[in-house]
């Protein structure tokens, strides 16, 4: 762990590698677990403002679950996520054959919205847990993503660098170059 500006940050996003790999997941971490996306406060608001634009995107039984539970709901732990159809899949899922994606991200694909997914979606497999002086910047390995950790061991690709636009849309530019130089330093440890 090391710590730049206010975040903690695992040396496990530096030095594990990671290149989502639809074709091999089908899309399985919008389908498995036991919560949708966590979201933030400014994202439930967004969610809101941006359901009437997505609604057409979305299956039957997404539009039920939102329109039953909300564009976002309380989890068990008090945090903000995304509803779940029947426990289940995030009710923003659709599917192309077998393969999950995003209602969001395909409205925003298709200039209908600005927004292209709740951040906490975009930045995986990084996991951020904020705390009131900081935010704990980690990686979340999850078996279902052991294609994706194949990949990027295939092709070099640090969980960093796969994630670059979501760590920049999170953290801004400098954050990032901070951290870039940071993996920089390390790799020439690492050769000594």
């Amino acid at each position: 762990m090391f710590q730049l500006g206010k975040t903690i940050v695992s040396e496990d996003i530096l030095e594990k590698d990671f290149v989502c790999n639809l074709t091999a997941c089908k899309g399985a971490c919008c389908v498995d677990g036991d919560a949708g996306a966590p979201l933030s406060q400014e994202e439930t608001e967004i969610l809101q403002a941006i359901y009437p634009k997505v609604k057409p995107y979305l299956r039957p039984e997404g539009i039920e679950a939102i329109e039953r539970l909300g564009t976002w709901v309380v989890g068990t732990e008090q945090d903000l996520e995304t509803p779940l159809i029947d426990n289940k899949d995030c009710a923003y899922v659709i599917f192309d054959g077998d393969t999950a994606l995003c209602a969001i991200e395909q409205a925003y694909n298709e200039g209908i919205v600005d927004w292209k997914k709740p951040v906490s979606c975009h930045l995986y497999p990084i996991r951020i847990k904020d705390f009131s002086e900081f935010a704990a910047v980690n990686y979340d390995r999850w078996d279902i993503c052991d294609d994706a950790c194949t990949l990027g061991k295939e092709l070099q690709v640090p969980v960093y660098k796969f994630v670059k636009e979501a760590l920049i849309r999170r953290f801004g530019e400098n954050w990032y170059a901070e951290l870039e130089k940071v993996a920089g330093e390390l790799a020439e440890e690492r050769k000594k």
